[in-house]
C-alpha cells in the first residue's frame, strides 16, 4: 500500500517529476487545459490584467498591489483553513496544472498555485518568500463558492461513512 501511495504522489511529465505532499495527484492537466485554468485564474484574480505582464510572474498581481491579498505568516494561516475536496495546483509557467485530493504543502513546482476548481480563493507561493510572499486572496464575491466547497465537503463525507459502513 506505501508503495502505490508513493506512486500516486508524483507523475512523471515529459519535463519533470511532479511531486505534491500531502495527498495525491488525481490527474494531470494538459498544456491546454492549463492554459484555459490561466485564462480562469486571470479573469478571477487580474482585476482587467492590471500589473499582469506575460513575461513576469502571476502573483505580481498581488506584490503590485493590484488585488487584494494577505502575504506571509497571515496567508499561510488563511490558507491552512480552507477545506474541500479537490485543489488544482498551477505552475507559474503556465503549462503544467494538475488536481489532488488534499491541500498542498508542498510541491515540486518552483512557483505555483494553489485554488479549488471554483476559484473560490487562491494561494500564491512564490519562490521569494519571506521577502514577497507567499500570497492568499478570496474570490471577489467569495460566500456562494465556500458554501459549495462545504456541500461537496460533506458529500464525500458521507460518502466515506456509507463506503465504511458497507452500504455504497
Amino acid at each position: 500500500m506505501k508503495i502505490f501511495n508513493y506512486v500516486r504522489r508524483q507523475i512523471v511529465t515529459r519535463k519533470k517529476i511532479l511531486t505534491v505532499t500531502p495527498g495525491n495527484v488525481v490527474r494531470l492537466f494538459s498544456e491546454e487545459e492549463s492554459a484555459q485554468l490561466v485564462n480562469l485564474w486571470i479573469s478571477t484574480f487580474g482585476k482587467d490584467h492590471k500589473g499582469l505582464k506575460d513575461e513576469q510572474f502571476l502573483w505580481h498581481i498581488f506584490s503590485y498591489n493590484h488585488y487584494p491579498s494577505t502575504e506571509g505568516d497571515e496567508a499561510l494561516k488563511q490558507y491552512s483553513a480552507q477545506f474541500g475536496t479537490e485543489f488544482i495546483v498551477l505552475s507559474n509557467d503556465r503549462k503544467i496544472a494538475f488536481l489532488t485530493d488534499q491541500l498542498p504543502d508542498s510541491t515540486s513546482l518552483y512557483d505555483y498555485y494553489v485554488f479549488p476548481p471554483n476559484f473560490a480563493w487562491t494561494m500564491a507561493f512564490t519562490h521569494e518568500a519571506g521577502w514577497l510572499g507567499p500570497y492568499f486572496a478570496r474570490h471577489p464575491d467569495p460566500n456562494a463558492l465556500d458554501r459549495a466547497n462545504e456541500v461537496a465537503v460533506g458529500k464525500a463525507m458521507e460518502a466515506e461513512l456509507a463506503r465504511k459502513n458497507g452500504w455504497a
